[in-house]
């Protein structure tokens, strides 16, 4: 994401405001010389109705254009942070999930939150305010030039100086405001951490120890803040500073002149008058740099979560499959893949796959499954079996080998194609705050009533919600707070029911469920079962024993493939799996 591309596309306002601003600053600049030339009139005793009327003109001039330059600018600023906010948030939202997984959550926040709004000031309001403030200074140099360049030599050596300052505390600003800007960061990341995990804090007693590392966190957060402040302080009396040496010693040379007769009064009254003018330009000038240097690495923080790869880039092509029934013209028409006919649901051909270029989890993985049944994957931890999820929905690419979904190339289809063609159920089942309708159509938001009563029989849930007082519209909390963690699992399967998919991932949805809740949630897979292909990763032996097939890996290979009662007898691994299943159910309470 480029902010500065993010910003042109405001230019109209842009350029409006600041064309507002300049008029602005050349109406103030007319003044004190107009108000000399009334001083003037007055002293020769000549009219004086052009002059006043002029200052007048000037003065409400000034006034509006002011006023507009405020509000296009304004209007500017939270246009870039509104399209640089949107554009994050889609980039976050189709980023890889190997690179978004590394980040620190709590810091992406405050990135896409805080930091957007100071770049925005920035971009729009600070480097308008500089330009219209170096006008101002410029102008009003000239002028005074032209007025006494003697009392000018004097003004700009003062000011200079406490310029020279100015700036050298600007970039002190600069390098504090990125280190304000990461611990703040740090800070959010530390409360997204507990709070993510509150159950587990307190059941472990760890509210006070978690309580003063957060308080050590925004200690840090603090101090680098305060380092901001204080020198941002400085930036304003260093100009004073200038600014007062300067009035005092052009005043007190230039009533002496005066009175010398070297120096007319109303030049003095003028000279003056621009110097005052000059105090909020230089003030706001430096304000404006320092705004700038803290911005600078609000922007640069903003702009490196921008370039987070994507899954997919706006206008990028899928790789084509050789022979694959693909046409673009289809692909722009219809939002999802039509199945092959007679092709398997899934079908691995030689896959291999290793994280980050690590040991490789997945070796020459080869299976098929049928379009309707319930299939099961077992092995022990490690195995790649929820690596075969996330391949299969493509969050990771295999580094070789093919992956074919309804007959397609996962490779040669958009991902929204091959989505649309696969459920995904995950181990945690993350629910979202809302209603039970919006959780149950949020993969079709347009489903029909009819649809949803289909969707809530086969997964077991339409007497429980029937039974509610606000049915599909009671409310759920965080991660879908109110529901038992066997509601919480059938109303993600429902909601995968609903997209009616080609293929349903289960990932180890029994396994921390009660009996009963088990039995239910079985009763659902095998209605989806009869559907379509569900794939399950199960550790229950209650569930194996119900597949229609179940492949059984092992260090990252298929070692064998079979039903139970085959298996039993045939595979020495999967008799050792089942044992310890079947001991650990039998087990006494």
């Amino acid at each position: 994401m480029n902010l500065r591309e993010t910003a042109r596309r405001h230019r109209v306002l842009l350029i409006s405001g600041l064309s507002m601003g300049l008029a602005g600053a050349a109406a103030k600049l007319a003044q004190p010389w107009m108000l000399g030339r009334l001083i003037e009139a007055v002293a020769l005793d000549e009219p004086v109705a052009w002059p006043i009327t002029f200052i007048v003109v000037f003065f409400l001039a000034d006034a509006a254009l002011s006023a507009g330059h405020a509000y296009a600018i304004g209007r500017a600023g939270e246009n870039i942070v509104h399209d640089a906010r949107r554009v994050l948030g889609g980039r976050l939202l189709r980023s890889q999930i190997p690179h978004f997984s590394r980040l620190e959550h709590g810091d992406v926040f405050a990135r896409t939150v805080s930091d957007t709004s100071i770049a925005g000031l920035v971009i729009a309001q600070a480097m308008a305010q500089m330009v219209s403030s170096v006008l101002m200074v410029a102008g009003g140099i000239v002028l005074m030039a032209r007025l006494d360049w003697q009392l000018l030599l004097t003004t700009v050596g003062c000011l200079g100086l406490a310029s020279g300052g100015a700036l050298l505390l600007a970039r002190q600003v600069r390098i504090a405001a990125l280190r304000n800007r990461e611990r703040v960061g740090a800070f959010g990341s530390g409360l997204q951490r507990v709070l993510g995990a509150l159950t587990t804090v307190k059941a472990s007693r760890a509210e006070e120890r978690e309580t003063q590392e957060l308080a050590r966190l925004a200690d840090r957060a603090r101090r680098s803040g305060i380092r901001v402040a204080g020198l941002g302080s400085l930036l304003t009396p260093a100009m004073n500073v200038g600014t007062q040496l300067s009035l005092a010693v052009v005043i007190s040379w230039g009533m002496a002149r005066v009175a010398t007769g070297s120096l007319p009064a109303a030049d003095l009254t003028a000279f003056v008058m621009y110097l005052f003018y000059l105090v909020t330009p230089l003030v706001l000038l430096f304000l404006s740099i320092g705004q700038i240097q803290q911005g600078r690495a609000a922007v640069q923080r903003v702009t490196e979560l921008g370039t987070i790869p994507q899954e997919e880039e706006e206008g990028e092509e899928p790789e084509e499959e050789e022979g694959a029934e693909l046409p673009r013209q289809r692909r722009e028409r219809e939002p999802a893949a039509e199945p092959a006919p007679a092709a398997p649901a899934v079908r691995f051909e030689n896959v291999s796959f290793s994280y980050h270029g690590n040991a490789p989890v997945l070796r020459d993985v080869s299976f098929t499954l049928p379009r309707r049944g319930l299939t099961a994957i077992v092995g022990a931890s490690g195995a790649g079996k929820t690596t075969t999820f996330q391949l299969i929905e493509r969050f990771y690419r295999p580094d070789s080998g093919t992956i074919r979904v309804a007959g397609h190339d996962t490779a040669a289809l958009r991902l929204a194609e091959l989505r649309s063609l696969v459920g995904y159920v995950e181990q945690d089942t993350p629910l979202l705050r809302g209603t039970i309708r919006e959780n149950l159509t949020y993969a079709n938001p347009g489903a029909g009533e009819a649809d949803i009563a289909r969707a809530l029989r086969l997964a077991s849930l339409e007497g429980f919600v029937a039974e509610l007082p606000d049915g599909l519209d009671t409310e759920l909390g965080e991660r879908g707070a109110g529901l038992s963690g066997g509601q919480r699992q059938r109303l993600a399967i429902a909601r995968t029911l609903l997209q009616r998919p080609e293929v349903i991932l289960l990932d180890e949805v029994t396994a921390h469920l009660d009996s009963d809740t088990e039995a239910a949630l079985r009763d659902a897979m095998t209605e989806a079962a009869r559907e379509c292909a569900v794939l399950a990763i199960a550790h229950r032996l209650s569930t194996i024993v119900r597949a229609d097939r179940i492949i059984v890996m092992e260090e990252g290979r298929v070692r064998t493939v079979g039903t139970h009662r085959e298996l039993i007898e045939s595979d020495e691994v999967y008799r050792r799996l089942a044992g310890q299943q079947f001991a650990a159910e039998e087990a006494p309470v």
